[in-house]
């Protein structure tokens, strides 16, 4: 990577817009400038929207500077309103709370191994004990409200009927000052955010401006959105978060492995740290044989690596590996539930696998995977029926306790790719 961080940035296309590039290029031609970046903690997981902010931090370090993080611990108790059609549910102190310690161990562990020095910091804190009237007076007073008027962020919710509340509409204020505070205290001039962020970021560079007579820098980058425009990271499930206990390493690595070929090629840049060789060899692959997903299988590996570390990687192999036919063992109920979760399922009595057990045949039926008893007796005798991943050839075979190693559920096969959970509740 080389150590001009806006020619990095833009060759990935990572810029949207930004300040004056010169004199932005001039301000980080010195080595441990701080740039920072903002995260609202609206859960207690930051979520693939975010990586687009954490891999720009990671950015930020390997130029040479020092990334700063600002969690929203007085900004989250608001709401930003950009790029929202309505207002956010209001967070209790314990919920915000709660969010703020879940968001702030995620970006440590993806920051902190950069190796410069990480900066991560609450606006709660210089927020605290601020009273309304000094802020109206000391910051207020300074923002126009022409100039807040003016902002996409601002104008597209005045327009709708729901329109804008004075709450959202004093997020900028807040944010701006955010920027001021931190150009004070840790001299940090740059701030870096989604496009949906340039009204906030320019509010702050005014802001800064007026009562510093400082300059400040602002850089955004696209939003990380699919080729048909859907925000990056939503599925019917719902988000692809970066906590395994809400998204595992599986479903994680899954989603990456199933996008589209364009969509995988625009991540590949933005959201990994491969050498810009291996990013044009990939393309190359990607057009020569797009059946491979050789730019989905890099992107998956990389972005499960760098999230869930190694041991998640190979939990998600050796998941995805399942699915496609190795053998199964040591897999607990929940894993196993999210391998399969699109598979039918069948629930039977526990009493089944007392005495000789469960006939296969039976099972093959009861879960569909098998149209009769005789379809399923063929299917068997032509070597096409498994039992968690291990071939039966005998018609006979009969399921018992011993086969679900323990659990309550196992998996049914036939032929390479139909599959059904059998599950027998205790």
């Amino acid at each position: 990577m080389t150590g001009d961080l806006l020619t990095d940035f833009g060759a990935c296309g990572l810029v949207h817009q930004s300040t004056d590039a010169v004199a932005l290029r001039a301000w980080l031609a010195t080595p441990g400038r701080r740039v920072y970046a903002g995260f609202d903690p609206t859960a207690d997981s930051l979520h693939v929207g975010h990586l687009v902010a954490l891999m720009l931090l990671r950015r930020v370090a390997a130029a040479g500077h020092e990334p700063v993080a600002v969690l929203g611990g007085a900004t989250g108790m608001i709401g930003d309103p950009s790029g929202r059609s309505e207002e956010r549910n209001l967070l209790s102190p314990a919920e915000l709370a709660a969010n703020v310690a879940g968001v702030e161990r995620q970006i440590r562990r993806l920051l902190e191994g950069t190796g410069r020095t990480v900066h991560v910091v609450n606006n709660g804190d210089w927020m605290q004990g601020v009273g309304y009237l000094e802020f109206l007076r000391d910051v207020g007073k300074h923002v126009p409200l022409s100039q807040m008027l003016a902002k996409d962020s601002v104008k597209s919710r005045l327009d709708r009927d729901g329109g804008l509340s004075y709450t959202e509409f004093s997020y900028m204020l807040l944010q701006a000052w955010d920027f001021v505070h931190l150009s004070d205290a840790l001299d940090c001039r740059v701030q870096i955010g989604g496009s949906d962020q340039w009204g906030n970021i320019t509010a702050g560079i005014e802001l800064g401006r007026r009562l510093r007579g400082r300059e400040l820098h602002g850089i955004t980058c696209p939003l990380l959105t699919k080729t048909d425009g859907t925000k990056m990271g939503k599925t019917a499930a719902g988000a692809i978060w970066l906590d395994p206990r809400r998204t595992s390493p599986y479903r994680f690595y899954q989603y990456w492995i199933n996008l589209d070929d364009d969509d995988a090629g625009r991540c590949v840049e933005r959201l990994t740290e491969l050498p810009r060789e291996e990013i044009r060899a990939l393309t190359d692959l990607r057009t020569a044989s797009p059946a491979a997903r050789d730019t989905q299988k890099r992107l998956a590996e990389e972005l499960t690596r760098l999230v869930h570390g190694e041991t998640g990687l190979a939990a998600a192999r050796q998941a995805t590996a399942i699915f496609f036919g190795a053998e199964i063992g040591g897999l607990d109920e929940a894993a196993l539930a999210e391998i399969f979760a699109e598979v039918p399922s069948h629930d039977f009595a526990r009493t089944t696998l007392d005495g000789p057990g469960l006939p296969l045949v039976d099972a093959f039926e009861a879960t569909g995977l098998a149209a009769t008893k005789s379809a399923a007796r063929r299917t068997i005798e032509q070597g096409g029926a498994y039992v968690n991943n291990r071939r039966i050839t005998d018609v006979s075979h009969r399921i018992t306790a011993a086969d679900l190693e323990g659990g309550a559920t196992l998996v049914l096969r036939s032929g390479k790719k139909s599959y059904a959970l059998a599950r027998f509740p205790r």
